[in-house]
Order: structure tokens, then C-alpha cells, then sequence
């Protein structure tokens, strides 16, 4: 079966195109991508609710990828700290290559069906760990040897994926399909299957952080507060919560230290 995500873009003479009329197409094939995830809610809720139950008993998720799918693991994994103040090591973002392929493009990586499994062990990976593969293509070997080491260990697997009838969907026991179509430019994943991926992984994390208890009403009160914004944005927080005036939400964030501490100890 041809991939989708390789077939032939809808629009021809790019070149041509004034750079109105390419932003405006891309934005066309843009508009196309929420309604895609829209049809894959059941799979990212079952997914999640996979995801919460491992996390719940102390277990961790995993993000194994490759060029644009590892970065968008690595991105979300790393955002969810700061954000919901769990541990550097409760969310993990692996991608081919290692760190240096965060940066600049290890293409060959990729190609090795061995490394991901060597990569999950330096983090002593068990059973109580799930791990999610995330491949536009579905055929990437780094994720699916990774996957398939991975179930050889009785370890919960999931993907992410923009095609149909892939390997990738052989090695994983939650997947997650995008069928988002031909990119603008012929094969380019980093736009639709790119956006649609870090929807999808926007959706996976935030749900799983909320139920977890990291989130209360609507407000992130286990963030860091490491900068001038995001303190402005705590001392909103419990003022909006409480009838506390700016210094005193200030004091109190500086002996507490949380956003959460200060709610229990007013």
C-alpha cells in the first residue's frame, strides 16, 4: 500500500505561486487537520486512560521517534514539567540519534532497529512504563524495533501514525492513525502530519496531567515558577482564588514555593 503521506501534493507550480496564494493553501490543508483528530478521539482517550493507569502506579511513559516525530516527543515530554511540575523523569523523549539529532537532522539513525531498545534500557524501563512510538510513516525501524523489544518485555505499547497498514501498527497495542493525506510540498511531515502529531500529543499529555491532579478548576497550580510571567501568572492564580493581596501572595509563594502550597497552607 502507497503511503499516504508520500503521495503526490494537491497543488502543482508551487514556485509559481505568489507567497500569498502558498500561505494561503497551506492554510487550507491546515484547517483539514483538527477534524482528522476529531475522528481519532476514542484511540487518544483510550490511549490516555493507559497512560494514567501506568503513571497512577508509578510507572512513567516513553516517546520513541525519528527526525520531526522524535522532536515533537522530546517537546512535549519536556513542556510537561514546567508545566504541571512533575519530575524530569515521569515523561521521556527519546529520539534517534540522541540530543544532537534535536538540532540537526541524524537522518541514517533512524535506520537502526536496535538502538531505541538500547536508549529505553539506560532508563532501566519495566513493565510499569508504557512507551509510544510516533512515526508519520508507520515503517520508521528505530521505532518498531523499539516497539517490538518492547512487547518481547511485556511492556504497553502505542503509536502514533499518519498511515494505514503499516508495520508500526503490528507493535503496538493502542494506535493512534492520522490520516491527514498528501502534504503541500510532496512527503513534507514536518506540516500536516507534524501539526496533527503534536495535537495529538497536546491531547495525551494535558489529559493525563489533569486527571493525575496536576491541574485544579483550570488553573496549572503545580507549575514552576521560574521567571517574572509565570510568577505574575501564580500570583493571579491565587488571587483569583482567595482574597489575598499581591504582597501577600508573594511572601507566600516565596515560603511555599508552589502555587498549590499556598492554597493549602491559606
Amino acid at each position: 500500500m502507497k503511503k499516504l503521506t508520500e503521495k503526490t501534493s494537491l497543488y502543482n507550480n508551487l514556485e509559481k505561486m505568489s507567497i500569498h496564494d502558498i500561505l494561503i493553501n497551506i492554510n487550507k490543508e491546515d484547517r483539514k487537520i483538527a477534524k482528522i483528530v476529531n475522528q481519532s478521539i476514542s484511540e487518544i482517550s483510550e490511549l490516555a486512560n493507559i497512560i494514567f493507569k501506568k503513571l497512577s502506579n508509578g510507572g512513567r511513559l516513553f516517546y520513541i521517534g525519528s527526525g520531526t516525530s522524535g522532536r515533537l516527543g522530546i517537546l512535549d515530554a519536556s513542556e510537561c514539567p514546567p508545566t504541571f511540575g512533575v519530575s524530569k523523569n515521569r515523561v521521556i523523549g527519546i529520539i534517534s540519534g540522541g540530543d544532537a539529532a534535536i538540532r540537526s537532522a541524524v537522518e541514517s539513525a533512524e535506520d537502526n532497529i536496535h538502538q531505541a531498545w538500547k536508549d529505553l534500557k539506560n532508563y532501566n524501563i519495566t513493565q510499569k512504563d508504557v512507551v509510544i512510538g510516533i512515526s508519520a510513516s508507520g515503517t520508521t525501524p528505530y521505532v518498531i524495533g523499539g516497539l517490538k523489544d518492547c512487547q518481547k518485555h511485556n511492556i504497553y505499547t502505542g503509536c502514533i501514525t499518519c498511515n494505514n497498514d503499516m508495520p508500526i501498527l503490528q507493535v503496538s497495542k493502542s494506535s493512534i492513525v492520522l490520516l491527514v493525506g498528501p502534504e503541500f510540498i510532496t512527503g513534507s511531515t514536518r506540516m500536516k502530519a507534524g501539526t496533527a502529531q503534536k495535537m495529538t500529543l497536546n491531547m495525551l499529555s494535558t489529559s493525563v496531567m489533569i486527571k493525575l491532579g496536576h491541574v485544579i478548576d483550570n488553573k496549572m497550580v503545580d507549575m514552576h515558577i521560574n521567571n517574572d510571567k509565570l510568577e505574575e501568572r501564580a500570583v493571579r492564580m491565587i488571587q483569583n482564588m482567595s482574597n489575598l493581596k499581591k504582597g501577600e501572595v508573594l511572601a507566600l509563594l516565596k515560603k511555599h514555593g508552589s502555587v498549590r502550597q499556598v492554597l493549602n497552607n491559606i
